[in-house]
């Protein structure tokens, strides 16, 4: 039954099982990485909250924890796009991972260096231009899955886009087991991809007092979207920070995008010039209103106040709607191994009752 698990998304990326780790920011490091690929998955780097010198670094670091392929995740709006997509030529990473397409010249650099591109999407409209930009692999996030999402379930979109078009297609959103890779199997699509089941896991880089936030969440309806944190629909949990801004008018949060717009700065090493004209892109382009793009640093900066300072009651939770059923904490070699063992099982099982 391992034969069913090799599909065309298995032989681009080089990996063994159909089973994706997202590139969450301030998560996916080099560890969760090549922990992912070690174990038969393949894993993405989040490179869109990093500057290119620790870029490279964490490349270079997954590389030395695995001799397995990875890929580099980036989006076009950051001020050191061209440098990511540089780095990523450099060193040979097999593949990248966006939200916004860097475009047709780009992405055809990218692909004549045998780089597979692979976007992800939450809309049909922006697969099929996905595709038409010169994707390899679409990833399909339904309204499922964490941090920025849209409102359409997984089971809708991914047959939508799966009968849209011919590349592989990644079904993301509401993923942790081997079910669900058997379900998405079904609807057409490749392979799966999952964000919140290797946040929660033992390889993840996440505090133990933000993990144990994720761990409480018993109810789904927890864990909700929202436009407080940066304008833009996110699935997060529900905590002290969301509540507040929920609850308070726009000075409170124009004070917090103006803090954090100053925070990402200083970490990020871009000027005031370069973060300005990164805003002003994404408005431009028609991705954010002017409220928006004042709020645009918000999302990066409070999510590290969980996932890299340890204070879960000051930070963002994002989180797809399958956080509510998990309750342990496996390494990335036991979750892989047992997602694959129960697929083969419910394949076995399908192949019974066809036969019977």
């Amino acid at each position: 039954m391992t034969v069913a698990l090799n599909t065309r998304l298995t032989e681009l990326l080089g990996c063994r099982y159909p089973i994706i780790q997202t590139a969450m920011g301030w998560v996916a490091d080099p560890k969760l990485v090549a922990a992912t690929g070690n174990a038969g998955g393949f894993g993405f780097l989040a490179g869109a909250t990093i500057e290119p010198e620790r870029m490279e670094a964490a490349i270079v670091e997954t590389r030395r924890l695995t001799d397995k392929p990875f890929g580099v995740n980036f989006h076009m709006y950051q001020p050191n796009a061209s440098e990511i997509v540089e780095l990523v030529l450099r060193h040979k990473v097999k593949a990248v991972s966006y939200s916004r397409s860097p475009g047709k010249q780009m992405i055809a650099r990218l692909k004549g260096a045998g780089v597979v591109c692979m976007p992800t999407v939450g809309a049909l409209k922006h697969a099929l231009k996905a595709v038409e930009m010169g994707a390899d692999v679409v990833t399909v996030q339904g309204g499922e899955g964490g941090g920025h999402t849209g409102s359409v379930p997984t089971s809708l979109l991914l047959a939508q886009v799966v009968d849209a078009v011919q590349v592989p297609v990644v079904a993301a959103g509401g993923f942790k087991d081997g079910r669900g890779l058997v379900s998405a199997l079904a609807y057409g699509a490749e392979g799966i991809a999952m964000g919140t089941r290797f946040l929660m896991s033992a390889d993840s880089p996440v505090p133990p007092a933000t993990l144990a936030r994720y761990l409480a969440v018993r109810d789904p309806a927890a864990i909700i979207v929202s436009r407080a944190i940066d304008g833009m629909p996110q699935r997060m949990i529900r905590n002290e920070l969301l509540n507040r801004l929920e609850q308070s008018g726009g000075l409170m949060r124009l004070l917090l995008a103006l803090k954090s717009a100053l925070a990402y700065r200083r970490h990020s090493g871009i000027s005031l010039a370069q973060l300005l004209g990164s805003a002003l892109k994404m408005r431009g382009a028609g991705e954010l209103t002017a409220a928006q793009t004042i709020m645009a640093a918000n999302a990066p900066m409070v999510i590290q106040k969980a996932m890299v300072e340890g204070q879960p009651e000051l930070g963002v939770l994002p989180a797809g709607q399958i956080a509510a059923s998990i309750d342990s904490l496996p390494s990335c070699e036991e979750l892989i191994g047992q997602i694959v063992r129960e697929a083969e099982a419910r394949l076995a099982e399908l192949s019974r009752r066809a036969l019977s």
